[in-house]
Formats: structure tokens, sequence, C-alpha cells
């Protein structure tokens, strides 16, 4: 087909589709928008009577349903207002001479069936509308008019089944291969019948399917639908879901129908099969009792084939013998007789699948060895096969069998497998679900027990702790009591000791400095009557003598107790009168051993350094170097001895961070090391102690390592440890925060 050029603006441009019933407006419309058309569709006379008064109808499409009486009055006022000029097509969902004879009659431009497809109404549109042309015919070959088609010969073909029937009498005029195989039928067999014969005589709804067919078909051909669906039979009685989809033929004076009839037994059965499951996940969620939803299982499982015979049967608590045994079909005296058997290795299919814990099938129990004692049983009952499969609680422990049975011998198909296999899930699930509620509520009962027992111990216990918590009331108050008892006396003992202490060391020089007074007083009392009598020159050369030498001793021992009180005074040092700063440990420790160095050269010890410049400090300086000073001079006072009898070593001051980061709120340690003679363990424990010393005499006061601890702890808010071995040296660590606490 050739496109012509699109309607003007001032060319009417609205197709008018009034139709009672569905159509596919959408599929008409995009083809006719392509076009410059659009579709306004109603479903009212009122509202097709308003759009033909619009003058913009291009072409008007009216359902003779809407029509109104045999004169089609709706379609003549369609005209009237739409104008002769106007095309009208008339649709008729069921097609008939009279009726078309009228429709030419009142001015119609064609007669069509309601069926027609959408494109080609829309190709008849465009054609009436000169908006595309025809499809010219194409010589040397036929036209639709002229060919003709061998449709037994395409019907013999189709891989579906196909049926060609008699509209009115429904009776079958043709069959292909697949339709005899479909019904079970021959050829001659089924063209002596009608459809509906080869149903049931009642649908699954309880109505004829005699009744049922006419309905549906009438209104497949009222355009209400497009198939059909019927029950329909095997020449076995065995009952196949079908879905029919049917086609109008018209031969000349024959009324054909062509039918395609479409197996959907195996999808209604898979849908089914899938909302059971549902409903019995539904039922296990809601702990429905577990006998209600085995049987609902098994009746599910026995609707996917009318043969099938089902059973469950459940392992008793000793797990080696059956507890009960279920089957909605299955007669009661066949389960009794297998409640108390043992399961072992040729026990039957259930008994054998629950001990073996694997899937038994027996195609025929007549000729099995499985079945040689239960053989007599399961005649009796007609039984001929029986497939078994375990139901596991878990993936070692067996809790019962899930059995298919059959009254004639076979064996299963793979979609049987599949099914006994979800069957046997599906019960696992149930069962292992009414166990361990049943388990849970017995725990629960024996918690409740539990808890009661428990109860009353700890109200025994309360009344026993309340008892020892006064009890222990009393014993605190006077604990309290003691306690501060022995502060006090802690306190005194510490102070005489301190006291002891201080009186011992200024004892010394005070008591030197009043011998020499004394002995300067009575002989400055000699020399006073010498010289009444006449002094001699020599007697007051060797006053002279005497009272320098006197000076001396008095003004040493002064300095000396003068140097003891200075000491005193750091004992309890703070840092009320020392400035905060922030400083670089690097420059200050530096400066102080700069200073130290020639003096500990001449005592022969080596001065070595290893201090991270970088180290900066937010603390105190000043005693903090001074806590440095009193360890290097106990290292070369103890550890090497000072003097003349000193022996020679190295002493090394490191400083370094030891939070492992550059972060204010860290840590740095400071270590002072000698290699001298090392601390004797028994020493270590007191060596902070205030007046300790190992060198009475020799120049020490027992106050260094006292004074440097009371810094380091108190005013550096840090700690300082200790490590020594005798012959081999010590170890001072002083570990501090780089911002010393407020």
């Amino acid at each position: 087909m050739t496109l012509t050029p699109t309607p003007s603006s001032a060319t009417p441009h609205t197709i008018l589709v009034a139709t009672s019933s569905a159509y596919d407006h959408a599929g008409l419309e995009q083809t006719l928008a392509r076009h410059g058309y659009h579709v306004r569709a109603v479903s009212r006379g009122n509202e097709a009577l308003d759009v033909a008064r619009s003058g913009d109808v291009a072409l008007a499409v009216v359902d003779v349903a809407l029509a109104g009486s045999a004169s089609l009055e709706l379609c003549q006022m369609v005209r009237q207002l739409c104008g002769l000029q106007v095309p009208l097509y008339l649709l008729s969902t069921a097609p008939h001479p009279e009726e078309h004879a009228r429709a030419l009659h009142i001015g119609a431009t064609d007669y069509l069936p309601l069926s027609i497809e959408a494109d080609d109404l829309a190709e008849k549109i465009l054609v009436r509308l000169h908006a595309i042309l025809p499809a010219p015919a194409t010589r040397a070959l036929p036209t639709m008019a002229t060919l003709e088609v061998n449709y037994h010969t395409m019907l013999a073909g189709s891989p579906d089944t196909i049926l060609l029937m008699q509209r009115g009498t429904n009776l079958l005029l043709d069959v292909n291969r697949r339709a005899r195989q479909h019904f079970g039928l021959t050829e001659a067999e089924l063209v002596q019948t009608d459809l509906p014969s080869l149903c049931p005589p009642l649908q699954p709804d309880g109505r004829t399917s005699k009744a049922v067919f006419a309905e549906q078909v009438a209104a497949m051909m009222g355009g209400a639908t497009q198939m059909v669906a019927l029950t329909m039979q095997h020449s076995t009685g065995r009952l196949i879901d079908c879905e029919l989809r049917m086609v109008p033929l018209n031969s000349g004076a024959h009324r054909l129908m062509h039918v395609r009839v479409v197996d959907v037994t195996a999808r209604n059965r898979s849908a089914a099969l899938r909302d059971g499951k549902n409903k019995l996940l539904e039922m296990i969620a809601r702990s429905a009792p577990q006998a209600e939803i085995l049987e609902r299982l098994m009746l599910l499982i026995e609707s996917q084939s009318p043969d099938v015979i089902c059973t469950v049967m459940l392992l008793g608590p000793d797990g080696r013998t059956v507890a009960t045994a279920t089957g909605p079909r299955m007669p009661r005296a066949y389960l009794d007789a297998l409640v108390g058997l043992p399961i072992g290795p040729s026990a039957g299919s259930c008994g054998t699948a629950m001990y073996r814990r694997a899937t038994v099938i027996v195609a025929d129990i007549d000729h099995d060895p499985l079945w040689t004692p239960y053989r007599e049983v399961a005649a009796r009952f007609d039984l001929r096969a029986c497939w078994s499969i375990p139901i596991m609680q878990d993936s070692t422990t067996v809790i019962g069998s899930f059995a298919m049975y059959y009254r004639t011998a076979r064996a299963p198909a793979d979609d049987e497998l599949a099914l006994i296999g979800t069957a046997s899930h599906l019960a696992g699930i149930a069962i292992t679900r009414t166990r361990r509620e049943e388990e849970l509520l017995r725990h629960r009962e024996h918690l409740e027990e539990l808890v009661a027992a428990r109860t009353l111990e700890l109200l025994q216990s309360k009344e026993q702790a309340e008892q020892v918590n006064e009890e222990l009331t009393a014993a605190l108050e006077n604990l309290s009591l003691t306690q501060e008892e022995l502060v006090r006396r802690d306190k005194l003992a510490a102070l005489g000791a301190l006291v002891a202490g201080v009186a011992h060391e200024l004892n010394t020089p005070i008591g030197n400095s009043l011998v020499m007074a004394s002995t300067m007083s009575e002989r400055t009392a000699e020399l006073r009557r010498e010289l009444e009598g006449g002094l001699r020159r020599s007697v007051l050369e060797t006053y002279l003598d005497q009272a320098a030498s006197a000076d001396q001793v008095v003004l040493r021992n002064l300095n000396r107790a003068a140097a003891l009180v200075a000491s005193f005074r750091h004992i309890a040092v703070d840092g009320a009168n020392s400035q905060r700063s922030r400083f670089l440990l690097g420059e200050q420790v530096g400066h102080l051993l700069h200073t130290m160095e020639a003096d500990l050269r001449r005592q022969g010890v080596t001065l070595e350094q290893a201090i991270d410049q970088s180290l900066e400090l937010d603390s105190y300086a000043t005693p903090l170097l001074q806590a440095l000073r009193q360890l290097i001079d106990n290292a070369v006072v103890h550890g090497f001895g000072s003097g003349k009898l000193g022996k020679a070593g190295t002493l090394r001051v490191a400083a370094y961070d030891s939070s492992g980061g550059g972060d204010s709120g860290g840590e740095i340690a400071i270590d002072v090391i000698d290699d001298g003679i090392g601390i004797p363990g028994g020493n270590l424990p007191r060596i902070y102690d205030p007046f300790f010393t190992t060198r009475m005499g020799a120049g020490g006061s027992g106050l260094g390592l006292y004074v440097t601890h009371n810094i380091v702890t108190g005013v550096l808010g840090g700690h300082i440890d200790v490590a020594s071995k005798v012959g081999v040296g010590t170890r001072f660590t002083l570990r501090l925060p780089k911002t010393a606490p407020l």
C-alpha cells in the first residue's frame, strides 16, 4: 500500500467508534494515528450522537447492538447528523443476511463482523478515506478470492489436536492423528459423534457438559471470549482438562468451526500443587495439628494422580519400630497391620527406606524380595506397587516415611519421583515443627518449675544475705574505727620516723658546733685570767690558732646543717612555687647534662645521651630537672662510688615517645642507665624511703630518691620504675604525661 498525505486541519479527522462490548480500540487508534486521525470510542447511543454533532467526524463505526430496534434508529440518526458523504460501517456480533440488507437500506457503507481484527478494520477505514491505496493484485499469484487450501492436509499435519466441527449440531466432520491419540479413539469413532460426547456427563461444577459447552460457544460467538475451558474424557475414562480455541469458518452454505484442543491437565495440576504447598506451609506456620497437615498433604499428592494411594508412617521413640500409620484412602485394617513392625533391610518399601535412609522403589510387590514377609497382606488389599521415601528431621535422623501405592505394577516417571520428594520434604517440615513445639512446651513447663524453685532459693538467699549484710555493716563500722586508729598510728609512726631522721641528721653538725663553741668559751675564760696576770704573745697566738680552727669546724657544720635543712624542704615538693610552661625536653635536659658533664668526666664517668629532640611537654621544667639531677647524683655516688675509690663507668640518659604518637595526650619515657655496681635485691623495696642510704656518713643523706619519687608522682603526674642487677647496673625509667596535671 502507498501512503498519501495526511488530512489538513480543515478536513474532519475524527473516527467515531460506538460499540457496546470490548473492542481493541488501542490497536485501532495506534494505526489510524500514523495518518492523522484520532479515535473517539463511546459505548452509549447519546454519547455517539454528541460526537456526531461536532461536525468533525470523518467516518463512523457503529455496533448494531446499540442501534435499537430492527430499523436501526441510532445508525439513521448518526447518518443524518454526519451527512451522506461520511462513510458508516456497521458491526454485528452475529452477521445475518437480513440484518445485512437492512444496514445497506439505511445507507451503511459496509457491514462487518464485530470480531474483525483492529488492523483489518483500520485498513478498510484508511482505504475508504483515501489515506492509503488498496494493495495491487500481483500477476501469476493467486488472490485470496481464488486461493484454495486443502484443509484436511493442513489439519493432518498439525502437532496439535485439531477438530473440524459443524456449528449448530456440534458434529465432528474431520480430525487429525493427534486427536485420535488425545482421546484414544479411531477416526471412524470420532467422526460419528459430536464434540460434547467427548466429555464426561457432568463438568466439575456439577452442570451437564452439553449445557456448559453450548453456553461457552454462544459467549465465544458473541465476542465475549475466544477460549472455552472444558473437562474432556479419554476412552479409558481418564479426565482431561482442556482449553478449546475455536475459529468460525464459512464455506458457502456450511457453518463450520475450527477447534484446537490444548491439554492443560499438567499445567492445572502444577498450579494446584503450588497452591496446595502454599496452603500447607501456611498451616505449618500457624501450628495446625500435625494429623490435619499430613492428611491435607496426602490428599494433595493423590489429587496429582487419580490412581495413587498415599500413606505416612512415623517411627517410634525407639527409632526401630513403626509407631503410627495414616492414609485417607488406605483401608484402616492395612494401616493397623503396619503399627509395631520393625524396620530393616528387608521390611517392605517403607521399613527398608527408613532403614537405608534412601528412596526405595518397588514396581511389582508380587515379585520383589523386600515384600516377601508382607506379600499376602498386600495382596489382600490389592496393592501391586509401592514407592517409599524416608522423612528426615536432619541429614542423619529419620523420623518416618512417605509412600505412594498403586493397584497396578508400575515404576515411577521423573515427575512422580519429584512429587514424592516434595511430599517427603513437606512432611519433614510439618513433623519436625510439631516435635520442636512439643519439646519447647516441655522445656517451658520444666523451666517454670525451675523458675519457681529458683525463686524460692533466691528468697531464702535474700533473707540470709540481709542477715549477713547486717553483720557486715556492723563489722564495717568496727573496721572503719580500727582503720582510722591504724591510720592515725601510721601517721604518728611516720612523723616519728621523719622527726627521728631529721634529728639524727642535724644532731651531728649541731653537736660538733656546740662542742667547738663550748671549748672556745673555756679558752676565752682562760685567756681573760692570763690577761690580768700579764699576757704572753705565745699564749695569744695559740688562742688565735685555736679560734680559727674552731671557726672552721663550726662554719663547716653549720653549712652542713643548712644544706640538710634545704634538702628537707624538698621532701614535700609541690608545683605551687614552680612555673608551668611548654618546652622542648631536649633543650632543657641537654643544658642540664652540659653543666654536669665536666664534673662527671673528672670522676671517670662517661656521659651518653639519646634524646628525641622533637619531644615537647606542657609541664614543670625545674622540678623535672631536679629529679634528673638527683638520679644522676645517685648513680655517681652509689653506682660508681664518688671520690678516689670510685670506679669508671658509663651513664646513659635517653628520652623517647612511649605512646607511639605525637598527640599532646600521650606519654614520654626518660631512662637513666648506669653500668655500676647495681642495687641488691633486698634494698630495692626501700630505695624510696626517706633517710634510707647505704652510705651514711659517706655523702649520702637518704633523701635523693625520696625527693625524686615525690616530684615524679606528685608535681609531674607520672611514675618511676627501677630495674637493677648486682654487678651489671641500674635503670631508672620516668614515665611522664606530655601534659602535666593541673
